[in-house]
C-alpha cells in the first residue's frame, strides 16, 4: 500500500540533526513539519514528500528550484536544503526552509468579529496579496494553489505582512493559465475574507466590483494578471 501519512512524533530525531516539534499541516504531496536544528535549536520548516508524488526527486527538485528562483519575492519563503531520510525501507525526500512565524489566514480570520474581515481591512489584505504576488508573476512564475490555509499572517496594521507557503506546480496547464488561476484565487481570498456569500449582497459596490460574483470570465477581463489587480486597488475610486 501507497504511504499515507508520516506521523512523526515530537521529539524524533531526522537526518542525525534534526528534531521534530510538531506537525503543521499536509497536503496532497506530503506533509510539513517544524524541525528544530539539534546543534543550534533554530526552528525550521520541512517539507516531506510522499514517493508517489515524488517520482524520481522530480517534484521536489522542481519546488527548490522554484524557491530559489523567487528568494527575492518578499511573501516567499527562503529555501535552505534537501535531505533524504530513509521510512519504512523508502527514500524519503524533504526540502528545509524558514519556519515561518504567524497565523493561518483561516484562524486569523475565525478570530475576529462575526469571524472575518471588515470591508477596508480585506481590501489591505487583497493588496498586501496582490502586491506579493505581482513580484511572482513578473518573474514569469506562478504560486499554483493560492487559498487561506497557504497564506501566513504575520502582522496587521496599516497594511499586513504576509507569507505564501506550499507552492504548486501544475502540469497540465499553461504558465499564463497558472497566473490567471492566481488571480482568480487572490479574489477568491478577499471574498471569503470578508464573509463570503452570507454577507455578500450587503458589501459596498467597490467589493462587488472585485469580486465579479466570482465569475471567472468577468474578473481575468479585468485582471490578468496580480498586477493589474494591484494597480486597480492603487487607483480605486470611492463613491
Amino acid at each position: 500500500m501507497s504511504l499515507q501519512s508520516y506521523a512523526f512524533e515530537p521529539g524524533r530525531t531526522l537526518a542525525r540533526k534534526y528534531e521534530v516539534v510538531s506537525q503543521i499541516g499536509s497536503g496532497w504531496e506530503g506533509e510539513v513539519y517544524m524541525l528544530a536544528e539539534k546543534a543550534t535549536g533554530i526552528e525550521r520548516a520541512a517539507k516531506f514528500f510522499y514517493p508517489k508524488r515524488n517520482p524520481g526527486n522530480k517534484t521536489s527538485i522542481s519546488y527548490a528550484k522554484k524557491l530559489h528562483k523567487l528568494r527575492h519575492c518578499e511573501v516567499i519563503i527562503h529555501y535552505h536544503t534537501q535531505e533524504t531520510i530513509q521510512f519504512q525501507g523508502k527514500p524519503v525526500t524533504f526540502l528545509v526552509s524558514d519556519f515561518v512565524e504567524g497565523e493561518l489566514l483561516e484562524d486569523f480570520c475565525q478570530r475576529q468579529h462575526r469571524k472575518r474581515l471588515d470591508f477596508f481591512e480585506g481590501l489591505h489584505l487583497l493588496y498586501a496579496l496582490a502586491k506579493g504576488v505581482e513580484e511572482i508573476h513578473a518573474m514569469g512564475e506562478y504560486h499554483g494553489d493560492i487559498h487561506s490555509e497557504n497564506i501566513f499572517v504575520q502582522r496587521r496594521g496599516l497594511t499586513f505582512d504576509i507569507k505564501l507557503i506550499d507552492l504548486y506546480h501544475w502540469s497540465g496547464a499553461s504558465r499564463t493559465e497558472a497566473i490567471q488561476d492566481d488571480v482568480c484565487n487572490l479574489v477568491r481570498v478577499f471574498y471569503d475574507s470578508i464573509g463570503g456569500a452570507k454577507y455578500y449582497a450587503k458589501m459596498p459596490q467597490e467589493a462587488k466590483d472585485i469580486c465579479c460574483g466570482l465569475r471567472r470570465s468577468l474578473i481575468l477581463k479585468k485582471f490578468r494578471s496580480a498586477g493589474q489587480l494591484r494597480r486597480y486597488l492603487d487607483d480605486l475610486y470611492w463613491n
